[in-house]
Formats: structure tokens, sequence, C-alpha cells
């Protein structure tokens, strides 16, 4: 009997989501038209070492710092910033471009909304993500009932004040697992006496999640392309190794790892996080087409 042919499948909705190609475009495009001015991002634009590089080589340079005495453009990249740190930036003399997210700045404004109307706000996330910092802070201009839980375990050192206050409100990070909402929503229901809750996971990644799920369960292995560093590719490599095998690389050379498993997988499914370039994604497809047999 033949062999079957080994069949690569890329996923539709990989690499660049809206937010991510919007800050990369306009920060190239902001260097462009200010040769002579300083470009500055404040932190890394985007988790991806690569189009980091590029950046660099373009001469937009990375600030993990907040200089007393700045010159130029300082750009705020799509995970948003805290109001501290803005007014940071233009005490130091900087010119403020903001690229924050149009999905970000929809969970800060939904997140200051339910402060100030006195619920006691639980911010589904990763306490350590600079979106969810960002979040928070904006926050806690208004209330100091705000905490940050990635599950229920994380809130029930809360339970007492939650149990004590009316009403509970919730927000999302945009890259989280829809999973995690759901179980810090049952747990909320099950000691809360009213829940509000703003389901504000991006539709980028609610789709990315949804094709990629369906496409493991109809595949051998899925290849996840994307920095270690990126929530929403670190994700969504941990949801779809709950449904076959699964492999989380940064760049194509990473797959001489996993030479074996490849090789005896017939049906391979590519995805990529928001982070990914498209031109990372495109090395991964060339690489596993020349080891078909």
């Amino acid at each position: 009997m033949p062999e079957l042919k080994k069949e690569i499948i890329p996923a539709k909705y990989a690499g660049f989501c809206y937010g991510v190609k919007r800050a990369v475009e306009t920060v190239k495009k902001l260097k462009a038209e200010n040769k002579g001015k300083n470009v500055f991002v404040l932190g890394e634009l985007i988790h991806n070492t690569q189009v980091i590089n590029e950046l660099e080589n373009l001469g937009i340079k990375t600030l993990y710092e907040i200089p007393e005495k700045g010159e130029g453009i300082c750009v705020i990249r799509s995970h948003g910033e805290s109001p501290q740190v803005i007014e940071k930036i233009k005490q130091a003399g900087f010119e403020i471009v903001d690229l924050t997210c149009p999905d970000v700045k929809k969970v800060q404004q939904k997140a200051v909304e339910l402060a100030k109307e006195d619920y006691f706000l639980v911010i589904v996330g990763k306490s350590e993500h600079p979106e969810v910092i960002a979040i928070k802070a904006n926050a806690q201009l208004w209330s100091e009932n705000v905490v940050v839980a990635a599950s229920p375990e994380q809130l029930k050192e809360f339970e007492q004040q939650i149990k004590a206050h009316k009403k509970v409100g919730v927000v999302v990070q945009t890259t989280q697992r829809i999973s995690t909402l759901n179980s810090v929503m049952e747990y909320l229901i099950s000691i809360a006496k009213e829940v509000h809750v703003a389901n504000t996971i991006c539709s980028s990644t609610s789709m990315r999640q949804t094709e990629a799920k369906e496409l493991a369960m109809k595949s051998d292995l899925v290849i996840v392309a994307g920095s270690k560093k990126s929530a929403n590719t670190t994700h969504l490599a941990e949801i779809l190794k709950d449904i076959t095998a699964t492999i989380h690389i940064e760049n194509d050379d990473e797959l001489d790892k996993y030479t074996d498993l490849i090789d005896k997988s017939k049906r391979i499914a590519i995805t990529a996080g928001a982070s990914t370039p498209q031109d990372v994604i495109q090395r991964v497809i060339k690489k596993l087409n020349e080891r078909k047999k």
C-alpha cells in the first residue's frame, strides 16, 4: 500500500493581529517621516526579537527606563501604559505617540467605568503582563478595590472582601483563554451577590484559538510559531497541547529538534501568535515542505 502523502495545513488566522500590524507599520512610518528626530519605544514594541532587531536597524530604539531628560518621540506600545508613566514621559520632554491597541483601550475604559461605579474589580490575567499592569493602574485612579487573578486560587485571598462587597465587576486581558475566564466566573458567582462581566478577550484572539483547536482535532501535530515571551502565543500552545501533539517554536531553526515527530506526522497544522511576522511562518512552512517524503 502506498505511503500517505504528508499534509501541511497553515492556519488562516495566524501572525500579526490588527493592533500589532498597526503598531509596527506606524513606528516605521514615524521614523521615515522624522529622520532627524529620535524615535523611541517604551518597552519592546512587540514580543518578537526579529522585529525588534529590524526596528533597531532602522534607528528605532527601545527604552527600558524613562530618562530624566529626553528628546524626540516616545511611542506607547500596543499593551498601553499607566497614566503615571505617560505623565513621566511628558515630564522628560518627549513627544508622545500613543499606539495602545484599540481593543486594549476598551478594556482600560471598561475597567475605569466599573471602578467608578464602585464595583470590586477583578482583572482576569497575568499580573506581570504590561497590558494588565496598565489596566490596573488606570482603574486604581478611581478605586482601591482592584485585583488581578489568573485562576480561582489566586482570588481566594480576597474572598472575604468580595463577599462583603455588594457587586463585582470583571474585565479580561485581551489575550487570555476563555477557559480561564470561565473558571474565574464560576468561582465568583458562587461567592458574590452580583457579578458584572465584560468579556474583553479580543476577537482576533478568539478566532485564532477557535480555528487552531479545530485544526488540532484533525491533525497529528500542531506547530505554534512565535516568541516564548508572547502571552497569546504561549496560551495558544497550552490550549492545543490538550488536543494533540503540539510544539512551540520561535523560528524554523528549532524544527531540527523535532525531526522524528515531524517525520512520523502525516497531517501537520501550523499556527502562530499575534506578534509573529508572516515571513517566520512562511519559513516554517517552507522547511516542512522540504521534509516531505
